[in-house]
C-alpha cells in the first residue's frame, strides 16, 4: 500500500471550490490589508477606514479555510495549518480592537505571521490541486 501525505487523501473526490478559492484569496487579500496600512500612515483617515473594513470582510475566508478540515474529511490534512490561520486571524481582530495597552504595536508581526501561515497553507492547497490533476 503506497503511503501518501495526509493533505493528499482522497484525491480523487477533488477539493471543494470553495476551500480553494479562500486559499488563494486570503494571502492576496492580506497583500492589500499591508498595502491598506501603509497608506492610512500617509494619507486620509479614509485608508484606516478601509483597512478596519476589509480586516473583518477577511472572516469569511479565514473561517471557510478552517471549516474546510471540519467539515470536509479528506481535508483533515489541512487542520494544522488552517487552524493557525484562523488563530492568527482573530489576534489580529483582537490586537487591533485593543488600542489602549500598546499590544497594538504586535498587530504587523502578527499581520506578517498570519500572512505567512495562509501562504503555507496556499502552498499545500495548490500541492493537491496539482496532484489531483495528475490524479484523475
Amino acid at each position: 500500500m503506497e503511503r501518501t501525505h495526509d493533505t493528499l487523501t482522497g484525491l480523487g473526490f477533488g477539493t471543494p471550490w470553495w476551500f480553494t478559492l479562500s486559499a488563494r484569496a486570503f494571502p492576496i487579500a492580506l497583500l492589500v490589508q499591508f498595502l491598506s496600512a501603509g497608506l492610512a500612515l500617509f494619507h486620509a483617515d479614509g485608508f484606516r477606514d478601509l483597512h478596519t473594513a476589509f480586516g473583518m470582510v477577511l472572516f469569511v475566508p479565514a473561517a471557510a479555510l478552517c471549516a474546510g478540515p471540519l467539515l470536509v474529511p479528506r481535508l483533515r490534512g489541512f487542520n494544522w495549518w488552517a487552524a493557525a490561520v484562523f488563530l492568527l486571524y482573530l489576534g489580529q481582530v483582537a490586537l487591533a480592537a485593543d488600542r489602549s495597552s500598546g499590544l497594538l504595536s504586535l498587530h504587523p508581526f502578527n499581520g506578517a505571521l498570519l500572512l505567512t501561515a495562509s501562504l503555507v497553507l496556499l502552498a499545500k492547497v495548490e500541492r493537491r490541486l496539482g496532484r489531483q490533476a495528475r490524479h484523475g
